[in-house]
């Protein structure tokens, strides 16, 4: 393994050191500040089958700060968000890039990991299943490089470690453990301290121009290691997925096919079947072995309503199918819209689902063993946005 990550690093240093034609720069230094704020309403009918509206949230959902800069052809891409609900606050990424011209980028620190449909592989504000077991929009520490050409792109990425943990629950756990983070990595919890350590990643896509649309089909895999503290060992840890991203009119369609499969163990040195991932500062049981099925449908709807521009449409959902005896299977359906209007940007979403860890009044339950007669549980969610 150690051998393979040195002739992955002295490749993606070879080719940012390659007689690529460097773009002119023609301005000066730039520098941007931004950011967001945004709100949560909250309507819940879980396990004990009641909707009382003395039980609606009204939440902060998070602040956050973006700063993009550059100089001389050397990139900053940096956001830091904070989460009072969760009483935590973290870096989602950090980035030092260049473009070498404009077709290969390289990009060092705290980048998004190059799987399955990027950015998103979903329309709605929940995501899709595998933001939950940390196969979409998920960020590392790392090196990243991008290749673009015709109509094909094509990533790689080594990744030493996750990105640095924020405090949860009120306490320090800056590092590379802990579960105050924005995408969900493998946290030590319980007798399981684990760790994700030295991943790699190939993704590759290619676009095809149709009548009033394009497609875009592609192919990720994923290898890493994760570290037992107490025992100092590691076993290994996969991912794979096939993906398509399909435009056409007004129209999007996504859909992805996720295997992935972990070789871990507890402290004891005993083979386990699950392993405990953690994000917004809770962490929570995840079935080692699993096929994730995700499709997701939108329209896009253009309006002049004073400042409503926009009306986006969407219908999303997962299956997940876990691979181990005695597990149950899990589903999560997200149907609603999104309503642009200068910069606020609202998601009015019904979320279902069963053994799905945020829908559930046990929370965290439900992508381990989870239950055989798991209730269909819904929360109606409101998410407004000012982004600026």
């Amino acid at each position: 393994m150690k051998n393979l990550l040195l002739f992955v690093v002295s490749f993606l240093m070879f080719l940012s050191t390659y007689t690529f034609e460097v773009i002119a720069q023609n301005d000066g230094p730039s520098l941007s500040v931004g950011g967001a704020v945004r709100y949560n309403v909250i309507l819940t009918d879980y396990e004990d089958g009641t909707i009382d509206n003395n039980d609606a949230q009204f939440t902060w959902d998070t602040w956050r700060i973006n700063v993009n800069a550059e100089n001389k052809g050397v990139k900053l891409n940096f956001e830091y968000r904070f989460y009072p609900t969760f009483n935590t606050h973290f870096v989602k990424q950090g980035w030092i890039g260049y473009d070498f011209n404009e077709k290969n980028n390289i990009q060092i620190g705290v980048t998004q990991v190059p799987f399955g449909n990027l950015q998103y592989n979903s329309h709605n504000w929940w995501f899709q299943g595998p933001y939950y077991v940390g196969l979409e929009d998920d960020h590392d520490m790392g090196i990243k490089y991008t290749h673009t050409a015709d109509k094909w792109d094509l990533m790689a990425a080594y990744f030493f470690q996750p990105e640095p943990a924020g405090p949860a629950g009120g306490s320090g756990s800056f590092g590379f453990g802990g579960s105050g983070r924005y995408s969900y990595d493998i946290v030590p919890d319980g007798n399981q301290t684990n760790y994700e350590r030295n991943q790699l990643n190939l993704r590759g896509t290619r676009t095809f121009e149709i009548d009033n649309g394009t497609v875009n089909v592609g192919a990720s895999g994923q290898v890493g290691q994760i570290w037992n503290q107490v025992l100092d060992e590691t076993t290994s840890r996969y991912a794979l997925a096939v993906h398509t991203d399909i435009n056409y009119g007004n129209w999007n369609f996504k859909g992805q096919f996720t295997n992935y499969g972990m070789d871990a163990q507890d402290d004891n040195g005993k083979s386990v079947d699950f392993v405990n991932m953690g994000a917004y500062a809770s962490p929570y049981a995840v079935a080692t072995e699993m096929n994730m099925y995700s499709a997701g449908l939108s329209y896009s709807y253009d309006v002049d309503w004073g400042p409503i521009t926009n009306l986006n449409f969407y219908n999303d959902y997962t299956y997940f199918q876990k691979n181990i005896d005695g597990f149950n299977d899990a589903h999560q359906h997200v149907l609603g819209f999104l309503l642009s209007a200068g910069d606020v940007y609202t998601y009015f979403d019904i979320a279902r689902g069963n053994n799905h860890p945020w829908l559930t009044e046990s929370f965290g339950q439900g992508l381990g063993q989870g239950l055989n007669d798991a209730r269909w549980n819904t929360r109606f969610n409101i998410n407004i946005g000012y982004y600026f």
